[in-house]
């Protein structure tokens, strides 16, 4: 249980780095030898700078629920919307981290929605003190599959203001009441519009504009950058169905910004 960097041991094979757990616990890992526990690392959940909201790696579900925002982030409804996507209990959502859900990369992650919808970027630390960004979009390569390196692990989330005083659009279903998303949309407008597709793909997927497109040409959009292939597929969903719920929802989600 590290509380620096220096106290992290080298990561060998059968380690895992623990934040939460609530997958981790969750069935065998008969590969894991040992766990190296972050959360007496120490660091604040939720930090509000002149840049944006820096997010934690190890801030929880329900941390970040009860965030307050300052009231010119006109983005954060946001914030609680995909909070909710993620349907656990109490228990779940005061354990689960936002730096796990984004790791684990399941496409029904909605921290992995919210944080690539609001450009966010990760911050990822190396045992040698060292550090590396990329943008949340391009770390969550698959279904549990992203980009750290043997010996890396995800420091926080940066949320620019930019971003966050953009207005945003939401769109969710599932195949029952409290399913795993099939799939989450999200628009976002400021001068520009953006439209994040996530759940209905193995990986999220964001498409830039700049400014509102037609509706001929956002299905075009769609069509060229989601393959059929990439639509993901097991038992909250088959692949037809959510591209089908992908072009409704875009669609909706494109009338409410061009408002």
């Amino acid at each position: 249980m590290p509380e620096t960097v220096a106290d992290i041991p080298a990561m060998v094979a059968g380690d895992a780095f623990l934040a939460g757990g609530t997958w981790l616990f969750s069935e065998p890992q008969p590969e894991i030898k040992r766990l190296v526990d972050l959360t007496r690392m120490g660091w604040a959940p939720l930090t509000v700078t002149g840049a944006g909201l820096e997010i934690a790696a190890t801030c929880t579900i329900a941390a970040l629920a009860a965030f307050e925002p300052p009231p010119e982030w006109v983005a954060a409804p946001l914030i609680v919307q995909c909070c909710r996507s993620l349907l656990g209990s109490f228990k779940i959502w005061n354990m689960a981290t936002v730096g796990g859900n984004i790791c684990m990369g399941l496409p029904a992650g909605p921290m992995t929605s919210l944080c690539t919808a609001l450009e966010g970027e990760c911050v990822i630390w190396t045992l040698d003190g060292n550090e590396r960004r990329m943008l949340v979009k391009d770390f969550v390569l698959g279904p549990q599959s992203n980009a750290l390196r043997t010996g890396e692990f995800l420091r926080r989330i940066e949320i620019p203001v930019s971003a966050l005083i953009k207005r945003t659009a939401f769109r969710q279903i599932s195949l029952s009441p409290l399913g795993r998303s099939g799939a989450l949309l999200i628009g976002t407008r400021g001068d520009a519009f953006a439209l994040t597709v996530t759940a209905s793909t193995r990986r999220p997927v964001r498409m830039d504009f700049p400014a509102v497109p037609q509706a001929d040409e956002l299905r075009a959009r769609i069509a060229e950058t989601i393959p059929d292939e990439l639509y993901y597929d097991d038992v909250h969903g088959r692949p037809a169905w959510r591209k089908h719920m992908t072009c409704i929802f875009a669609e909706e989600i494109r009338a409410e910004l061009a408002a």
